[in-house]
């Protein structure tokens, strides 16, 4: 019995989390059970076909089946691309393909980790504008 090649990878953006199963096949990407053709609009259909487009040939015999949670559109549409990169790199094991991915945008590979900060009061009458910012005050 020979045991198919699965590879199972995570991507974040933001609040959004996707959770990804790689497997060999035909090229087909599902997104929460919905085929990439049809998930969201254009533009975040064209964000995530990006790492595949870079791949070329490779991609057209992996299939994807993910599934997303959390943040909103764009932030699910950057973990779904995440997770694609992700597992193309680790089930095709191929250091070119991890190179072009750094190069073309390092966030197909790795986290952004950067927050807002919240906001901190700073005395009476603080200004919702900014996290650090003072009441104006007159130098003379």
């Amino acid at each position: 019995m020979v045991k198919e090649k699965i590879v199972i990878v995570t991507g974040k953006r933001k609040e959004a989390i996707a959770r990804g199963k790689v497997s060999l096949g035909k090229g087909i990407v599902k997104i929460n059970s919905i085929p990439l053709e049809n998930w969201g609009n254009e533009m975040m259909r064209m964000k995530i076909m990006e790492p595949l487009i870079l791949a070329g040939d490779a991609a057209k015999n992996v299939d994807f089946e993910i599934n997303v949670r959390g943040g909103g559109t764009t932030g699910q549409a950057d973990a779904v691309r995440m997770v694609i990169a992700k597992g193309l790199v680790e089930f095709l094991k191929s250091k070119e393909l991890k190179e072009k991915f750094l190069k073309y945008d390092r966030n197909l590979l790795v986290f952004d980790y950067r927050r807002c900060e919240p906001h901190h009061a700073s005395g009476r009458g603080a200004s919702k504008r900014g996290s650090r910012r003072h009441k104006q005050r007159s130098k003379r």
